[in-house]
């Protein structure tokens, strides 16, 4: 057996708002729709999956106030994809930066307050 890829699931109050704030303000596409609870997002080559709740995501309050992350986004060029979002109206939680593992990142949260790390590999 042989692990081809791995989806990731992010709990949303709001699909319709969430899958806005995606495609229109993040620049990623809509990958699919599943009736009125579901739906897939593209990120370049990569996907992940929005699912409809009823009560908010109780691990976003711990993921912010512990520098944690709930998806990381792999980058070829942070600083670039950083004002891109920002010129849509995208605020960053934490502006760009170096970090001392050798990356360039920025943060970002989503419209339901997921924590969204994006980096650039510095060292290659």
């Amino acid at each position: 057996m042989r692990v081809t890829g791995i989806t990731t699931q992010l709990r949303t109050t709001d699909l319709e708002a969430s899958i806005r704030f995606y495609t229109a303000r993040a620049g990623m596409e809509l990958a699919f729709r599943h009736g009125d609870f579901y739906a897939g997002i593209r990120a370049g080559n990569q996907e992940f999956h929005l699912k409809l709740v009823d009560e908010p995501d109780p691990s976003i309050a711990y993921t912010r106030e512990g520098e944690h992350f709930h998806l990381y986004f792999a980058t070829d060029d942070a600083a670039s994809l950083a004002a891109s979002l920002k010129a849509r109206g995208v605020r960053l939680a934490r502006d760009v930066q170096e970090t001392a593992w050798g990356t360039r990142e920025f943060v970002i949260e989503d419209d339901q307050g997921h924590t969204l790390y994006f980096g650039e590999a510095l060292i290659r």
